[in-house]
């Protein structure tokens, strides 16, 4: 075996990854650490790294560098013409949606590998996919964008693009899908717009509500009502989907918690705000909004994911450097029966987005890794910035796996996971 845990004897080796990952994406060779590594002189318009491959070996010639390009690109198959991880489409999937270049990383849930990049957005520009989220009907994944006009979606077979609309040019958030997997509800942040999108249509209906500054939404265990945070004040809204001028706002006073995101219990008798200013959850009960617990955590909290076969909530603190001194992040595991901290976990540089896994028992946790301090990544990317990564958290121990560790391209900042 050689460096880093690489192993090239037969195909089946070289899709095991080595032990930062994977290195062959199957389609993108601009991706694919194989390609670095022998990309000598910098032939290729890719990214060279050193040592040059095979080590102490002849370099490649052009030729052989373009068959290798090209065998990627077509997929990377193997003798019979099998494509690496089409066998397991509808498994278990992690998706990594990096805002810093317009691609969502999808990960193997099974073997905690990046199998595909898939680069999203409808223009030449920067636009940020800012939220990833699979369907509950599992059959395709969306995603909105903070710089751009559209809001896609995909197949979760291959990846290819379902279709797509034209919400208007805002800040797009978040968004909520319901349950049928038939409409999704889009947060443009700095209009106060909502987007009421036809998923089997691909059509949009934009509501100005005039909320100021929303950010995250959630639908309620019914169906009927949209839940939004306001991220610059005290409150939330409630909205009606059947009744939408009827909406309600709800005032937590005790300060300005400007709320970033929102998420139900799984039996829906309760809802959890990420309150970044005053750095609590509030534990709110669905019936009449009372408060039922306020728990102090880290510095700027975020994300919330809830797992359904253990009673944790697992909440991203990106800028914390107080629960873990000379570090910047955190992440806080709390039993939402009751209402205690069960654990608090650094899980890397400036944690955001973040996925619980119920069938292996894991959570993913994104971290963004682009502020000083940053962990130094194993290489460049091929669009501008430093990469971000991927750790998770066996919730079995509550504790971070020592031995994953997966570097992606530039700010990873939200994660989809398959239902």
């Amino acid at each position: 075996m050689a460096a880093g845990g690489l192993d090239l004897i037969s195909w089946e080796k070289l899709f095991e990854g080595a032990r930062g990952g994977s290195v062959v994406i199957p389609y993108r060779p601009d991706f694919s650490l194989l390609i670095y590594y022998t990309n000598h002189d910098s032939i290729l318009p890719f990214l060279q790294l050193l040592p040059t491959m095979p080590v102490n070996g002849a370099e490649l010639s052009n030729d052989e560098l373009d068959i290798l390009n090209k065998w990627i690109l077509e997929g990377a198959p193997n003798k019979d013409g099998f494509v690496k991880f089409t066998d397991i489409l509808m498994k278990k999937k992690l998706y990594v949606g990096c805002q810093g270049c317009d691609e969502v990383a999808i990960f193997d849930a099974s073997t905690m590998l990046v199998m595909r990049y898939v680069h999203v957005g409808n223009t030449a520009q920067t636009e940020s996919p800012h939220m990833v989220k699979v369907a509950p009907n599992n059959k395709f994944w969306c995603t909105s964008f903070i710089a751009g006009n559209f809001f896609q979606k995909f197949s979760s077979l291959d990846n290819s693009l379902l279709g797509q609309v034209n919400i208007g040019f805002g800040s797009w958030n978040t968004f909520s899908i319901s349950s049928d997997s038939k409409k999704a509800y889009v947060v443009d942040f700095n209009s106060g717009i909502i987007s009421f999108v036809d998923l089997e249509t691909m059509t949009n209906q934009n509501i100005n509500f005039g909320f100021s500054f929303p950010h995250g939404i959630a639908i309620n265990k019914t169906d009927d009502t949209l839940y939004i945070t306001g991220q610059q004040g005290f409150c939330i809204w409630k909205v009606p989907i059947n009744d939408i001028s009827n909406y309600q706002q709800v005032n937590f006073l005790g300060g300005n918690h400007r709320f970033h995101e929102i998420s139900f219990s799984p039996d829906g008798t309760k809802y959890f705000l990420t309150a970044q200013k005053t750095n609590k959850i509030l534990v709110v009960n669905t019936s009449n909004d009372s408060i039922l617990s306020s728990i102090p955590v880290g510095v700027f909290p975020q994300e919330l994911s809830i797992s359904k076969t253990f009673p944790y909530l697992f909440v991203t603190c990106s800028e914390d450097m107080f629960t873990f001194p000379g570090k910047t992040g955190s992440v806080y595991v709390i039993n939402y029966n009751t209402y205690q901290v069960e654990a608090t976990i650094y899980s890397g540089h400036q944690p955001h987005g973040i996925g619980v896994d119920d069938v292996n028992n894991r959570v993913y946790i994104s971290n963004r890794n682009i502020s000083n301090g940053a962990t130094v990544p194993h290489h460049l990317s091929v669009c501008g910035g430093r990469n971000g990564y991927i750790t998770a958290i066996d919730m079995n121990t509550l504790q971070l796996l020592q031995n994953f560790k997966s570097e992606v391209s530039v700010d990873p900042y939200s994660i989809g996971i398959s239902n």
